[in-house]
Formats: structure tokens, sequence, C-alpha cells
């Protein structure tokens, strides 16, 4: 018997870069690019994933010590161990089933498309994982695969609206023609959208709070190498880091937040040519419709503001830590929380403000996600060999992504009346954030028509004054 399991997993164990490089190219070859096009459109976007990725774990690498001495000083002593994403990844990927979701994913998605339902073609085969897990936690809990395979069905549907969703932001933006993200982090947008409507009533986060207007307003400052300078020095101060181990700290996050920009820079090289292409061969073949390819978050790395966000949270993680009463987990490998920074980034269009606010206010609901799923990571993590458990603990992800869809759908699914219900009430406000961002101005353009008006306003006012 063939061992699709296996097959899968040599495709696969060459990584995200090579895999989405190869559908880039295979696609880009379908929608008509010049062969050297879209072998260039492939590699850069392997470059640009490449690139990313390793500033990534340069700035893990950099910061988990200084957010480790912080929590050392502080005391603190959980029994939980975080093993990040990539540790979640392993054991995930390590379940014989999580393959069959590549199935599931396509399937869906055709069915998606032939029902006009979705524009969105999503080619982030890499992060099927993510629903995998969440087929796994449902199974968990209620011991019924159907249950679990529904809740997988769910989240790909949920992946492909929240891609149709963000495409206008991201062109907006980013400049990326014809492609969106579809990653599950999004997610977080919907629960922080009520709390985000609010601040529209309150004048201060409605002014322009992204890179480009703090460069008008704080000058060298706002500079990503600078601001990346000043938040290092003061994680390192807090960790109780001698000066001269400072000093090192904050010129290495300065660097690192200095280098993400250039390295999207190849996302733009890649993705700008391949979604003209895509669009023009779509626009002709098939009428109203505009799909948008759906890739995985770095393409959104480009962004000041995202990286600023996600590292000013992490002394705030670590506080919560501590604080919070029935958390278990100390973030450590998850301690650079995605799913804020990516849901915080598309939800405001950028409003660095607004993106720290809210991460300070949802940042528990992680970390009590995380200590509720615990068993259930450790469980995987035993019957599958993957990695090796530390004796006397458990194991699990700080900044575990959409914990509130994963805990209604494995809750919900066991048949808990009350968690039925806040799961069809969550699913009516991802329907509710859905149209409101289809009918809307995207967020980007909201605030800067907003600041625009504000500066119009004092202007006349200080007309006014003089005559």
């Amino acid at each position: 018997m063939m061992d699709w399991n296996g097959i899968v997993q040599a495709i696969l164990s060459p990584g995200p870069q090579v895999v989405v490089s190869a559908l880039i190219m295979i696609l880009g070859f379908i929608f008509g690019m010049k062969a050297s096009r879209a072998i260039l459109s492939g590699l850069y976007l392997g470059v640009g994933f490449v690139g990313m990725t390793m500033a990534i774990n340069a700035l893990v690498a950099a910061v988990s010590p200084a957010a480790k001495a912080l929590a050392t000083n502080t005391g603190i002593n959980l029994p939980t161990v975080d093993f990040g994403w990539t540790g979640a990844a392993a054991i995930t990927w390590a379940w014989p089933l999580a393959f069959v979701f590549f199935a599931v994913e396509i399937g869906v998605n055709v069915i998606m498309l032939l029902t006009k339902t979705t524009d969105t073609i999503n080619a982030d085969m890499w992060n099927v994982w993510g629903i995998a897990l969440t087929a796994y936690m449902v199974y968990s809990f209620t011991g019924n695969y159907v249950w679990a395979f529904v809740a997988g069905a769910i989240q790909v549907a949920i992946m492909l609206k929240l891609g149709d969703m963000w495409r206008d932001e991201i062109h907006d933006m980013l400049g990326y023609p014809g492609v969106t993200t579809t990653h599950i982090e999004a997610f977080t947008a919907i629960i922080m959208w009520p709390i985000n409507r609010l601040m529209d009533f309150i004048p201060v986060f409605n002014t322009q709070w992204d890179a480009k207007a703090l460069k008008k307003k704080i000058g060298i400052l706002s500079e990503p190498v600078v601001m990346g300078f000043i938040i290092g020095l003061i994680l390192a101060l807090a960790g109780r880091y001698s000066v001269g181990n400072a000093l090192n700290l904050a010129v290495t996050t300065g660097a690192i937040m200095a280098i993400f920009p250039v390295m999207a820079k190849f996302f733009m090289d890649s993705l700008t040519p391949f979604g003209t292409t895509m669009s023009n061969f779509m626009k002709k073949r098939f009428k109203n419709r505009d799909f948008v390819i759906g890739l995985d978050w770095p393409i959104l790395g480009q962004s000041t503001e995202l990286w600023v966000t996600m590292v000013i949270l992490i002394p705030v993680s670590i506080i919560y830590a501590a604080i919070l009463p029935g958390n278990t987990i100390l973030p450590f490998a998850g301690v650079i929380n995605y799913s804020l920074g990516v849901g915080g980034l598309l939800l405001t269009g950028g409003n660095l403000l607004r993106m720290v606010v809210l991460g300070v206010i949802y940042e528990p609901l992680f970390l009590y996600g995380a200590s509720y799923f615990s068993n259930v990571f450790t469980d995987l993590a035993k019957s599958t060999k993957a990695i090796q458990v530390p004796a006397g603990s458990q194991v699990s992800w700080s900044s575990i992504e959409a914990p509130d869809l994963r805990y209604l759908m494995a809750t919900a699914f066991q048949g808990h009346w009350i968690q039925i219900v806040l799961l069809i009430m969550l699913i009516a406000l991802f329907w509710l954030v859905y149209r409101s961002f289809k009918k809307n101005p995207i967020p980007a353009q909201r605030y800067k028509k907003a600041a625009s008006k504000e500066a119009t306003a004092t202007e006349d006012t200080t007309a006014q004054a003089k005559a």
C-alpha cells in the first residue's frame, strides 16, 4: 500500500520557502507568464520567505533571553513549557491523519470557488497543519472523527473568507496586487473588532499612527532602526542586563527592524508581476470574477508597525504570565505573538496606537488558551513522540492561533449548549466584520481621511486666530 503520509511529508520537508515558491512558478506558467518571469517570481518569493524567516529567527534568538531574564527577575515559576509554533507544527505533522487535511483544504476551496462563495485560491499549503491541529483538538474533546473533519472544514471556509476580506487592505497598505493572506492568525481581528469600533469614538485613535505619520511628528525616532534600538534597550534593562549587553541587544534589535522592510522587497518583486498577470488571466476567462492567491502571513513583513507592536508586547506578555490567576505558561518560544500583530495590522490598517492597545487588551486570551489546551498538546506530543516532554511538565504554545475559535469548536461539538450559542455568536460576529470590510472604506484610508480633516480644521482655526 502506498505511503501517502510519507509522500506528503517528503514534499513538505524542504519547507514553505520551497513548496510555496514552486507553486507560484507552476501557477505563473498556467497564467501565461513568461518562463523567465515565472521562475523569478517563484525564486524571489523563496528569497523573501528565507530572508524573513532568518530575520524572525534572529529576532526571537535576540529577545527570548531578555524575556527569560525578565521572567527570572520577577520570580515567575510556571509548570507548562512553551514550545512555540515549531513544536506545535512538529507534533501535528506527526499525527497520522494530518496529511488528509490537504484534501479537506483543496476540496472546500474548490467547492467555494465553484459556488462563488470565495474568490481566494489558497496556495498556503504549508499551514495545512493548523487545520489538522484544530481537528485533533476537536477529536481529543469529542472522540469523534466526523466532528474533527467538520471543524477542519469550517476553519478552511473561514480562512478563505479572511482572504477575501483582506485583499483590498493588503493591496492598499503594501501594494501587492492579486494576493492576500489566508492564515488563521488573522482571525484575532474578529474579536478585536468590537473594541476597535469603540475606538472610533475616541479622537486620539482617529489620527494617523502609522510609521509615515510618526516620521512627520517625531522625526528620527520613527525610523525602524531607532524604534528597534529603543525597544531592545528597554527590554534589556528590564531584564537587568549589563550596559554593554543591553546596548548589544538594542543594536541587534534595531538592525533586525531595519532588515524586515528590505527582505519584504523581495515579496514585492515576486508578487507584483505575478498578481498582475494572474488578474489579467482571470478577467479574460471569468467574467465578474477577480481571483486572488492566498499566501502565508510573512508577506506583511514590510510593515514596521507589525514588528514594533509585537516586540512592545513581549514584556506585557511576561507581566500577564506573572499576575493572571490560572495561567500556567511562561511565554518563551512563542513570546512574539504573531496573531496580535497580524490581526491588529489588518484590522486597523497599521494604526500603531490601536495595535498596541488592542494587543494589551487581548494578550490574556492567548495565555489562557495555551493553559487550557496544555493537556491536549502534551498528550499529542507523548503519543507521537515527535518531541520530548520534560518529566513532570506539560507543553503548550503561548501564542496559540485563534484560541477562541478552537476552544468553542472543541467544546461546542461535545454538545455543551452555552458553547454552541457562543460559537454561533462568534461566527455571526465574523460575518458582521466581513460585511463591514466589504461596505466601508478600508481602515488605512479611513484614518487618513480623519487625519486630513483634523489637519484642515487646525489650519482653519489657525487662520481664524490670525484674522
